[in-house]
């Protein structure tokens, strides 16, 4: 069951990936960040988009797309130059592509919510992506408001996260009761993916974004150590943290809401393909609350607050501990 959305999901994200790895290898400086230069992200984000738009759309021509991007404003004077590029990266696959069927395969990606929706990150994690670290190209199918298949491409995540001369560029897969696993891409060797227990020590650590916007570091801590976890973090941009957690990096991840937003509503789009692969390995995933993610109402998570994912045994004691350290 999902053969086909999942080789569909593999088949898009992969060249999607394929193309945001050209863009961050031709584009991408050290001093991206300090520029301010948006640019290389904002081609890599619209060029993934319309990839992915154009193999759903192929493969199954009356499924809802809900996507990040649309092409507003594309469309002005002033960015003329952005589609260009946008253009130029894409025709590297698709040489007769036209920049009307570009920019409509990217605008399949402003659907809603729907009985049966694809939702599509085509760069999470920009920063990453800019720093030259961690970032992901996250597709998922959602019936029903429950994730059936994921697929999680990751272009600058190790094969083996404590080996430093390990290769570079994992996929992830799940299908709904069917596991997960992970191979390099542009590999057909999958392997199933499993949560570790925390009785392995080596693992007894938990996963936090870099930025400090996105995460509530200190209390992160404080809650990794209630729990018993006392080595330092693992900092890492992306729903890569969802693969890794999957495979037995860690034992955990929290994302809970920051101090200067509180009332943050998460994008569906940020962890619907990382909660399938990281349930279908045998974890737990739920707000702070220990509410389910709620993927059946909105483009916005507004029913959840913040977001726990754990090997699963570990899960209620985060929970009391998140009950005893933050107000409610």
């Amino acid at each position: 069951m999902y053969q086909k959305e999942l080789e569909t999901a593999i088949k898009a994200v992969t060249q999607a990936a394929d193309l945001c790895v050209n863009v961050r290898t031709d584009m991408v400086n050290p001093d991206a960040m300090e520029k301010g230069d948006r640019s290389p992200v904002t081609i890599a984000d619209f060029g993934a988009q319309a990839i992915i738009c154009k193999i759903l759309s192929e493969a199954f021509p009356d499924d809802v797309i809900v996507g990040e991007e649309d092409t507003t404003a594309l469309q002005k004077p002033g960015n003329a130059a952005t589609l260009i590029k946008i253009i130029d990266y894409i025709q590297q696959f698709y040489p007769d592509a036209t920049e009307d069927a570009i920019c409509e395969w990217i605008d399949r990606g402003t659907g809603s919510v729907a009985e049966r929706y694809w939702t599509v990150d085509p760069i999470d994690g920009t920063k990453g992506f800019l720093r030259n670290d961690q970032y992901a190209i996250a597709l998922a199918l959602v019936e029903n408001g429950e994730v059936k298949v994921g697929a999680l491409a990751c272009p600058a995540l190790s094969f083996d996260l404590d080996e430093p001369d390990s290769p570079k560029g994992v996929l992830f897969t799940a299908v709904r009761g069917e596991g997960s696993r992970e191979a390099l891409l542009h590999s057909n060797d999958f392997t199933p993916i499993h949560v570790v227990s925390e009785r392995n020590p080596d693992k007894l650590r938990f996963l936090e974004s870099v930025e400090a916007g996105h995460a509530n570091h200190a209390l992160n801590q404080a809650i990794a150590r209630a729990v018993g976890i006392v080595q330092p973090s693992l900092r890492m941009d992306s729903q890569a943290k969802y693969g890794a957690l999957a495979r037995g990096d860690a034992t955990l991840y929290l994302r809970l809401p920051s101090e200067k937003t509180p009332n943050y509503a998460e994008n569906i789009w940020d962890h619907a393909a990382g909660s399938i692969i990281a349930e279908e390995a045998g974890g737990k995933v739920s707000d702070m609350y220990g509410r389910p993610l709620d993927f059946s109402t909105d483009r916005k998570m507004r029913n959840n607050r913040g977001v726990i994912v754990s090997n699963g045994s570990l899960h209620q004691a985060v929970l009391n501990a998140i009950a005893e350290k933050v107000a409610v």
